[in-house]
C-alpha cells in the first residue's frame, strides 16, 4: 500500500474512533440523565381477603387458608406498564403481613396470553445481587434493575402489552398483602407446587385470580423528560363496574390519550382502592383491617411519595367519607385535604396537584350510598374544590357524568360492564360509572394541565 493509502486508512481509523467516542459520550450522557419513573402501581391493602374485589374467581383452591396464605407456590401476576424502558425494577410489599415472607424464583417476561410468556422474554430478577429476598412484616423491598431485553422500548406495538411477573413464595407467607380489585386476571400454581417462575408455559398455573398479591409497583429506567401522572382515590379510580381485562378505567383512557400525543414518555398509574376514604378509618392494621384500605392520609407517603417520577396527581375521593360507613362531616374532609396537600407540597413542591370533583351517588341501590344528606355533602365538597385555591387545577368529573334532571349519574353510565351480563342483578348500582362513563371521565381531562412543573423527584 502506498503512502497515500496509509494516510487514508489512518484517517479512517481516526474518524471511526472519533465517532465511537461521540457515541459513547452520548450513551453515557443519556445514561446519566435517565431516571426511574413508575410505570404501573397498585395501592396495597389487606391482609387478604379483606377488601372489595370485582369478578373474583373462587380462591379456595389457590389459597385454602387466609391465615396460611400462599404456601410453596408461584404467583404469575399480569400487569400493564404504561411506559417502557430497557430496564425495570419491582417493589414487593409485606406491609400488612404478620410474619416474614420470602420470595425467590422471581421472573419478569412479556405475556403471550393467559399465563403463557413470550418465548425468550422471561428474565430472572435479583435483590442486592441475590436470587431471593425476605421481607419483614410491615416492610417493602425493591428488586435490582432487570434488563428486559427489548430491542426498542419506544416501539408502538409495546403500548398496551402486558408483563408477567412471577414470584415463588418459599414456605408459608402468612396473611397476604394484596390489592383486591385488579380487574385483571392473574394466575397461581397450586399450593406445594414449588418454583415455576422460570417456565414459559401455562400448565403450572391453573388457578385464576382477579387480584394482585405482594407486588405493588413497577418502575422503568426512562430518558430525561419522562414522568408519571398518578390517579389517586377510591373505587371510581380503581375501576369498579368497568370491564374485566378491558383496561378502561378513567386513568387508562388518559394514558392512551397521552401516548397518542407524546408517545412513550408519560406514564399514568392507578392508585385507587375500592371503598377508600380521605379521612377514615382512624385506625388500620393487619389486626384491624377495613375493606376500603387505609385512609388517603395514612397511605400518601407509600402510594405517592414513595414512587419515582410522579409529576402530577389527580385526586378523586370523598364519596365514601360521606357514606353511612364513613359519615364524616364536610369540615373533617376538607381539613384533611388541606393537611395532606400541605404535606405533599412540603415533600414534593414541584408536583402538580389536581382535584377531581366527586361524582353523584344519588339514588344508588348500594345500602351505604345514595341518600340526600350524602349528596348535599358531596356538592359542598365540590364547591370547596371549585372555588378554593388549594389545588393547581380542577377536573370536573361531576359535570362529565351528571344528569341534571335526576341529580344522579347519566342513565347510559349506569349498567355494569364488569360482569358483562344483563338483568336485575347486573343493572348497575348508580354509584360507579360503567365503561362508557369512565371513557367520558377520561376524555374530560384537559391534557394541558398534566404538563410537569419540573422533573419528578425519584424515590431513591
Amino acid at each position: 500500500m502506498d503512502i497515500r493509502g496509509l494516510r487514508m486508512r489512518a484517517l479512517l481509523r481516526a474518524l471511526i474512533a472519533l465517532m465511537l467516542g461521540v457515541t459513547l459520550m452520548t450513551d453515557n450522557a443519556d445514561a446519566q440523565q435517565a431516571s426511574w419513573v413508575v410505570s404501573w402501581a397498585a395501592a396495597v391493602q389487606g391482609p387478604y381477603p379483606t377488601g372489595n374485589p370485582s369478578a373474583q374467581p373462587d380462591q379456595k383452591f389457590a389459597f385454602p387458608s387466609a391465615t396460611s396464605g400462599a404456601k410453596d407456590q408461584t404467583l404469575r401476576l399480569i400487569v400493564r406498564p404504561t411506559v417502557w424502558g430497557r430496564q425495570a425494577r419491582l417493589r414487593f410489599s409485606n406491609v400488612f403481613g404478620t410474619k416474614p415472607v420470602t420470595f425467590d424464583g422471581v421472573y419478569a417476561g412479556l405475556q403471550l396470553g393467559g399465563a403463557a410468556i413470550l418465548k425468550g422474554s422471561n428474565h430472572a430478577v435479583t435483590f442486592a445481587g441475590k436470587p431471593s429476598v425476605t421481607i419483614p412484616p410491615g416492610a417493602m423491598a425493591w428488586s435490582d434493575a432487570v434488563t428486559l431485553g427489548l430491542r426498542d422500548p419506544n416501539a408502538p406495538e409495546l403500548m398496551g402489552r402486558k408483563l408477567a411477573v412471577s414470584l415463588h413464595v418459599a414456605g408459608e407467607s402468612g396473611p397476604m398483602t394484596w390489592h383486591a380489585k385488579a380487574l385483571q386476571t392473574s394466575y397461581v400454581s397450586p399450593p406445594g407446587s414449588g418454583t415455576k417462575g422460570q417456565e414459559e408455559g401455562e400448565a403450572s398455573f391453573p388457578h385464576p385470580t382477579a387480584s394482585w398479591f405482594f407486588l405493588d409497583a413497577l418502575e422503568m429506567r426512562m430518558p430525561a423528560g419522562s414522568y408519571a401522572i398518578a390517579g389517586f382515590g377510591d373505587s371510581i379510580t380503581d375501576g369498579t363496574a368497568s370491564s374485566m381485562n378491558g383496561d378502561d378505567r378513567w386513568p387508562d383512557v388518559v394514558a392512551r390519550r397521552l401516548y397518542a400525543v407524546h408517545g412513550n414518555k408519560i406514564a399514568v398509574v392507578n392508585l385507587g382502592i375500592g371503598g377508600n376514604q380521605i379521612a377514615g378509618p382512624a385506625e388500620y392494621s393487619a389486626a384491624k383491617p377495613f375493606p376500603g384500605g387505609p385512609s388517603a392520609k395514612a397511605r400518601i407517603d407509600r402510594d405517592i411519595l414513595g414512587l419515582s417520577g410522579i409529576a402530577a396527581m389527580i385526586w378523586l375521593e370523598g364519596i365514601n367519607d360521606f357514606s353511612k360507613n364513613g359519615n364524616a362531616s364536610v369540615d373533617t374532609v376538607t381539613s384533611t385535604l388541606v393537611e395532606v396537600v400541605g404535606h405533599i407540597r412540603a415533600k414534593r413542591p414541584q408536583m402538580r396537584l389536581i382535584a377531581a370533583t366527586v361524582t353523584s351517588a344519588l339514588g344508588s341501590n348500594n345500602v351505604n350510598h345514595g341518600f340526600i344528606e350524602q349528596d348535599e355533602k358531596r356538592r359542598a365538597l365540590n364547591q370547596f374544590l371549585r372555588t378554593g385555591k388549594l389545588f393547581d387545577a380542577i377536573v370536573d368529573f361531576d359535570a362529565a357524568t351528571l344528569d341534571p334532571e335526576t341529580g344522579g349519574i347519566k342513565a347510559e353510565y349506569v349498567p355494569d360492564s364488569t360482569a358483562g351480563q344483563s338483568g336485575a342483578n347486573f343493572a348497575g348500582d348508580k354509584l360507579h360509572p360503567n365503561r362508557a362513563g369512565y371513557v367520558a371521565m377520561g376524555m374530560a381531562v384537559d391534557l394541558a394541565i398534566l404538563k410537569a412543573k419540573g422533573a419528578g423527584v425519584a424515590a431513591r
